[in-house]
């Protein structure tokens, strides 16, 4: 029998499984980041940190349905210096992605100013789309006029494999302008795409919303964002210079998902909802699933069918 390969590799940064944890989900304690390291995953990705610690939004902030989740989180993270701490104490043996997500521009360069000085950070994955911040009216992700300026500061400085999480975007024209400013730059990979910002899930029985925070809007995830998800992907593939790997996040749950969004153009995939309710044994589960579907097409590796979606004949 053919040996399937499902290992990926982000601009030369190698993941012996083209699956990993989305930021966010079970990955701020120094139990879940250990779960995580001793984990199948291919790579790790930590909580979008910031500069001090925070306790994020009043609870409950998170709640699931058969369909989906939605989450007003609010960044609850302890700070840089504590993710970068715990990797300074850990023997790593697959790429850790730090994950950023600033108050501000300048916290943001502080930020990665500090990541470049670890030698245990493999890459940086600056999240521009966090959509459950009280303190934030708009996302930087959806602020075409400043997201040039911002990441040119940022290349002027740093040295370290960075990419950037994408929100989602809903109009060609959009994906096609913001594909257009990224392609200016050094940009390692892209990850698309974070939650649906400004949802809103009723208890019918209480007619009531079932999250405190911001009257209960919050970003939706799960399996009913997965159109989203490879809509967005497929759209960056076209648009974005082909050295920039996409990284596809949103509404996996199968082998058949991961399957769809590298067909639709991403280089490895980052699971959030499915690996809050299934823990780290999520990963062996979707690898024996994906490598399922690649036996039956009689594909060996990701490439042999990375970004060949058809268009309907």
């Amino acid at each position: 029998m053919k040996k399937i390969d499902t290992s990926t590799s982000i601009n030369g940064i190698k993941l012996p499984l083209c699956i990993m944890n989305a930021s966010g989900a079970l990955c701020s304690t120094n139990k879940e980041l250990s779960n995580l390291l001793n984990s199948s995953s291919g790579g790790v990705v930590t909580k979008s940190c910031t500069y001090k610690s925070r306790k994020g939004n009043v609870l409950p902030r998170y709640f699931e349905w058969d369909l989906g989740s939605i989450n007003s989180m609010g960044l609850p993270n302890y700070g840089i210096d504590f993710y970068l701490n715990f990797l300074e104490k850990k023997t790593i043996d697959k790429p850790i992605f730090l994950s950023i997500s600033g108050l501000s521009e300048e916290e943001n360069y502080f930020l990665i100013q500090k990541a470049n000085q670890s030698s245990k950070v493999t890459a940086i994955e600056l999240n521009l789309s966090c959509p459950n911040l009280i303190e934030k009216e708009n996302m930087l992700g959806y602020d075409f006029d400043k997201i040039s300026n911002f990441i040119e500061n940022i290349f002027k400085f740093n040295k370290k494999p960075l990419g950037i999480k994408l929100p989602p975007y809903f109009q060609d024209i959009h994906i096609k302008n913001v594909a257009s400013i990224l392609n200016q730059f050094p940009i390692f990979f892209i990850t698309c795409i974070n939650s649906l910002p400004n949802g809103l899930f009723i208890d019918t029985n209480k007619e009531s919303v079932v999250i405190r925070p911001k009257g209960g809007f919050g970003g939706i995830g799960g399996a009913i964002i997965k159109p989203f998800a490879l809509a967005n992907i497929h759209k960056f593939y076209t648009y974005l210079r082909k050295d920039i790997p996409i990284i596809g996040c949103g509404g996996i749950s199968s082998g058949k998902d991961i399957f769809e969004h590298i067909l639709c153009g991403a280089s490895a995939v980052q699971i959030g909802t499915q690996f809050m309710k299934e823990g780290v044994s999520i990963f062996k589960r979707l690898k024996k699933e994906l490598i399922f579907i690649l036996e039956k097409k009689n594909y060996s590796s990701l490439n042999s069918f990375k970004g060949k979606l058809k268009n309907f004949q």
